[in-house]
């Protein structure tokens, strides 16, 4: 983990699934969009073009944030409990938290 975007983005996603405010998986965190439970989607770097744009698509169709995150599958299975490259974050203050990380411009 190189950058101190990615130690704040790990570190945050960490403290959100302890609170059990996040879904793990593509299925689940698309699930958790049209149900209206989430409040944005992350992938992982590593993750796929096609599972990306998917999420994407997914995130502008019920009116979600979408947030294409640094951290790798790994990093995020580290946490998880098993690599994943897509989570929902169900708790709106989490989700601005997650935004405000990545929309920040590294100096």
């Amino acid at each position: 983990m190189s950058s101190e975007k990615n130690r704040r983005t790990f570190n945050l996603l960490g403290i959100c699934l302890r609170a059990g405010k996040a879904v793990k998986g593509f299925d689940s965190a698309v699930e958790a969009a049209k149900n209206g439970t989430a409040h944005c989607i992350l992938t992982a770097a590593d993750a796929s073009v096609k599972t990306k744009k998917e999420a994407e698509y997914y995130c502008g169709k019920y009116g979600i944030k979408y947030f294409d995150t640094e951290l790798s599958k790994t990093e995020m299975g580290r946490l998880c409990g098993k690599d994943t490259g897509v989570l929902a974050v169900t708790d709106k203050g989490f989700s601005d938290g997650f935004e405000k990380i990545i929309s920040e411009v590294s100096h």
